[in-house]
């Protein structure tokens, strides 16, 4: 039963990072016109002071270069795959949950280490203090520890694919893995052409999750077991893991708008600008639960699945008034893709709760 990954659920939604301190700056900065108010802001952003006179406390820096709460991306499509199996079939197995998990974090950080080492050679970073090039000194470093995780990362999957014996996992799953490969590595960068978003909900959503989905797979000749069938509620789940991940890209693009704008990364934000950013992830918000409320009422999900997600409904709410209310201020504008973090692990969570219950006759 994947209760695993629910449980280690909370542990990356517990905390945020931490909070700048608020300075005398800062403050005297909030009562001055709106303009000027985001140019301060913005260098403030970009000099990763955060509204701050000084710099910012290395824990801070390090806390932010670990991006230990976007490890959700990992955890969510693996977890909720996985519950999709054991509602369809009952089948689950921990041992390949937990390797999977751990070959998906090491993906997840190569996609981390080598961003931060083709942002820098675009210049992108040049003033992201938070960098991992920037905070070691070194892009070799950054680069050889990025492919080495790969490296193990992808021993992990063949290693699940092994075990499973269905194609369509590691296919899906590499599948996966050249999305966010072509999202940012020359020659292609195609996050620079607007293209990230798309990328990342393809990558995370319908890929990803399928894909974690038909790794419990258990092709057994003597027995004649055979291949997880794509169902519907697999699509379904898959399409809402997606649209939840995206919006943390999205979101972490708002503080960063000049410093993409003069490097010619052309991120969805730099095109529409913050104000009209906000209003989409109110829109997303909204269509992510009319998305679940359609899914229950086709029985795409079961209803306990539909009970379970509308009770994250406050933290959607949190997420739309947060940006809504700061997405002209940079300094606090850099938390919205944290608590957009908060959603997805609870929305997921939810989500692989309720195949779980509907598997044992809960909320069917």
């Amino acid at each position: 039963m994947p209760l695993a990954g629910i449980a280690l659920a909370p542990l990356l939604v517990s905390t945020l990072a931490p909070s700048p301190r608020r300075g005398s700056v800062a403050t005297a900065a909030a009562r001055r016109p709106s303009a000027l108010r985001r140019a301060r802001c913005s260098a403030a952003a970009a000099s990763g002071e955060s509204g701050e006179a000084g710099e910012l406390p290395r824990a801070t820096l390090l806390w932010r270069a670990a991006k230990l709460p976007i490890y959700s991306v990992a955890l969510v499509p693996l977890t909720v795959g996985s519950a999709c199996a054991y509602h369809h079939a009952g089948l689950f197995f921990a041992k390949r949950y937990f390797i999977i998990l751990a070959a998906a974090v090491l993906v997840i950080t190569w996609l981390n280490l080598s961003n931060d080492v083709f942002d820098s050679d675009t210049g992108a970073d040049k003033n992201k203090k938070e960098s991992v090039v920037n905070i070691i000194g070194s892009r070799a470093v950054t680069q050889n520890a990025a492919n080495v995780s790969l490296f193990l990362g992808f021993a992990g999957l063949f290693w699940a694919f092994a075990e499973a014996g269905d194609a369509r996992f590691i296919f899906l799953v590499t599948c996966a893995i050249f999305c966010g490969y072509v999202y940012q590595c020359p020659p292609f960068r195609l996050s620079y052409q607007g293209l990230g978003e798309p990328l990342c909900f393809a990558a995370f959503g319908p890929l990803a999750t399928t894909a974690f989905y038909f790794s419990s797979s258990n092709v057994n000749i003597s027995s004649g077991t055979a291949l997880l069938p794509l169902t519907k509620t697999v699509i379904a789940s898959s399409v809402l893991v997606g649209l939840t991940t995206t919006l943390i890209l999205f979101c972490s693009h708002f503080h960063q708008i000049d410093g993409d704008l003069a490097v010619g990364k052309m991120s969805p934000l730099v095109r529409v600008g913050p104000e009209a950013g906000s209003r989409i992830v109110m829109v997303a918000i909204a269509m992510l639960y009319i998305l679940l409320a359609a899914f229950g009422v086709c029985k795409a999900l079961p209803s306990a699945c539909t009970v379970l997600c509308a009770l994250t409904l406050p933290v959607g709410k949190l997420v739309v008034d947060y940006v809504l209310k700061n997405h002209e201020d940079n300094a606090k504008i850099f938390m919205a893709k944290y608590y957009c973090v908060r959603l997805h692990a609870l929305f997921g969570m939810a989500l692989a709760s309720g195949l779980v219950l509907s598997r044992n006759g809960i909320l069917a």
